[in-house]
């Protein structure tokens, strides 16, 4: 049985796959290499990835498949996966070797010990294209570090910092056992990843290093705010999905609830932006119903979310007002660095 399971979804990725898989073969042996080829078909993505499964047996394998987009990918790595441990590395991203091979010495001495581990977290880079200034998330302040501990010691995120699929290894079984099933055809699946499965999260281990790297400035990329925009809806449904989960957790303890509504209050922030700018009145009225929807299904999570510092400036009434969230969102942007 492998280590760590890391699955690389790949759509018409060959202008930059084999740097991404490149970096995570540092792992060696320890590390298995899904490469998830999801239906290419303007490229030799399939050809590339056939060629590392070759001559990498024992690391890389390839799985080819009829198209169902980055969450049905995950979904495939997952059913796959041997890994004690899973992770999921985008096929434009890659990771830091030196990083990764502190990550897999954690791995392999918290499986000699008598406590299970159920998520890793380590920093992600924001690899920009042309910014000279690289925004790495870091979490000294929330997380304990070099060590397991529980919710107990997990103190509230700062508004600045979110927790993405880019800062999580999971304990594999955990993954299964919660359900985790991505919706497939749909884009931003990456937040349900990094929210569906934190009701059973009991033990974390937190590394400070800078494993990930989150390259972000192509212009046709997902994360892109003008692609973001014009794919609205689909923003919206994992925001809806996030919402509908959130409801019907009736036993988390407190610092769960906490770590939950942040990242829900992130999500709604986002959509609410891209809603405002679109700038039609159809998106505006889906605006509006989407925190009637957040009220309907979780009247203390609206409460907490609306009349937080964010839910706040994303719900300023009027012309003027949505100038101001818009202002709010580009001083936030330039300040962190991403889309």
């Amino acid at each position: 049985m492998k280590l760590l399971s890391i699955t690389v979804p790949c759509y018409n990725s060959s202008a930059y796959m084999r740097k991404c898989i490149d970096s995570l073969l540092a792992g060696g042996d320890e590390v298995e290499i899904l490469i998830v080829d999801d239906g290419s078909v303007k490229d030799n993505t399939a050809e590339i990835a056939d060629e590392y499964a070759a001559r990498y047996p024992n690391i890389v394998r390839t799985i080819h498949q009829e198209n169902k987009g980055h969450g049905g990918a995950v979904n495939t790595g997952l059913s796959a996966a041997t890994g004690l441990f899973f992770k999921v590395v985008d096929s434009d991203d890659w990771v830091n070797e030196e990083a990764f091979r502190k990550i897999l010495s954690v791995l392999e001495e918290v499986t000699r010990g008598p406590k299970t581990l159920d998520v890793l977290i380590s920093n992600y880079v924001y690899e920009k294209e042309g910014s000279g200034k690289k925004r790495v998330m870091r979490y000294p302040h929330e997380f304990p570090e070099n060590h397991i501990f529980a919710w107990s010691d997990v103190n509230t995120l700062l508004p600045n910092h979110y927790v993405l699929m880019h800062s999580l290894i999971f304990r594999t079984t955990l993954l299964r056992e919660c359900g985790l099933k991505l919706p497939e055809h749909t884009f931003y699946v990456d937040n349900l990843f990094a929210f569906i499965p934190f009701p059973f999260v009991k033990t974390f281990y937190y590394l400070d290093v800078n494993f990930y790297r989150y390259f972000i400035g192509r212009a046709d990329q997902s994360v892109n705010e003008k692609v973001m925009v014009s794919r609205v809806d689909q923003q919206l449904r994992v925001n809806y999905e996030m919402i509908e989960y959130m409801g019907k957790q009736k036993s988390l303890n407190r610092p769960q609830r906490k770590f939950m509504l942040h990242a829900l209050g992130i999500i709604m922030t986002v959509s609410s932006i891209m809603l405002i700018r679109a700038d039609t009145e159809e998106c505006l009225e889906k605006k509006k119903e989407l925190w009637r929807y957040l009220k309907k299904c979780d009247p203390l999570a609206y409460l907490s979310i609306r009349f937080g510092i964010t839910g706040g400036v994303m719900n300023l009434p009027g012309k003027s007002g949505r100038k101001v969230s818009v202002t709010s969102y580009k001083i936030v942007q330039k300040l962190y660095g991403f889309n």
